[in-house]
């Protein structure tokens, strides 16, 4: 949830998301799908809180969540709701652009979405105020999280992911994941982190979309455990 990319080729579409987190805290439950009103929901539990960091619909909507808005807040303890749980509200939900215009923030924890559903959306909560940004879903992007890494450490990273992209006209979802499991010989802002604070990178979580089919692939870096979940397409939004 501190580093995610999106990525678009030979008409395909990657979102790969790094969940990076402190070593107090539990391990995700493996992606399963669970229904969520009447939305089919595929999602890696946070069995803390009960939501997720990311999560594909059954029509092919992804949303994203990383931690913090624009700058590195200072966390005010007691929030009245876990970030997670209002991405899996989102991404149920039948209309989710019209809901985060609806839905009440305030006492929740500084956030930004990624969500794609058809059209590629940034969505940031200050702690204050929203703000939207919507983005060309034929282009590739790239966040890291503000909490986690400095103005500089982020135009760094997307220098690497940029690097990265150059050069190739087409692109396999493996070598995005590859790419975010790599900690290019910095463990402290690399893609994959291990501070001595005790903040680590946990897993890495990529959803594959295309007309003929919709998958997730997790990779448990804790535990060297990959999942591959395939998704069967219904009426897909892109």
């Amino acid at each position: 949830m501190c580093t995610v990319s999106f990525i678009y080729s030979g008409g395909r579409h990657f979102i790969t998301s790094n969940r990076d987190e402190h070593v107090s805290r539990p391990l995700a439950l493996q992606p399963q799908e669970e229904t969520i009103g009447s939305a089919k929901v595929l999602f890696p539990k946070d069995p803390k809180a009960g939501g997720t960091w990311f999560a594909l619909k059954e029509n092919g909507s992804v949303a994203v969540l990383l931690n913090g808005g624009f700058v590195n807040h200072v966390p005010v303890g007691n929030y009245a709701r876990s970030r997670g749980l209002v991405l899996l509200d989102v991404i149920a939900s039948e209309q989710p652009y019209d809901l985060l215009e609806e839905m009440e923030l305030f006492n929740i924890e500084p956030f930004t979405l990624i969500l794609f559903n058809g059209s590629l959306l940034e969505f940031r909560w200050d702690g204050h105020q929203k703000y939207y940004r919507p983005l060309d879903a034929t282009k590739n992007h790239i966040w890291s999280s503000a909490t986690l890494y400095t103005d500089e450490v982020i135009e760094h990273r997307r220098k690497l992911f940029q690097k990265f992209l150059d050069g190739k006209t087409q692109i396999a979802g493996s070598s995005v994941v590859d790419f975010h499991s790599n900690n290019h010989d910095d463990l402290e802002n690399g893609f994959i982190i291990d501070r001595d604070s005790g903040l680590k990178t946990f897993s890495v979580t990529q959803a594959v979309l295309d007309d003929d089919e919709i998958v997730m692939r997790h990779l448990d870096l804790l535990n060297d455990k990959f999942f591959e979940v395939p998704f069967s397409p219904s009426q897909l939004t892109f």
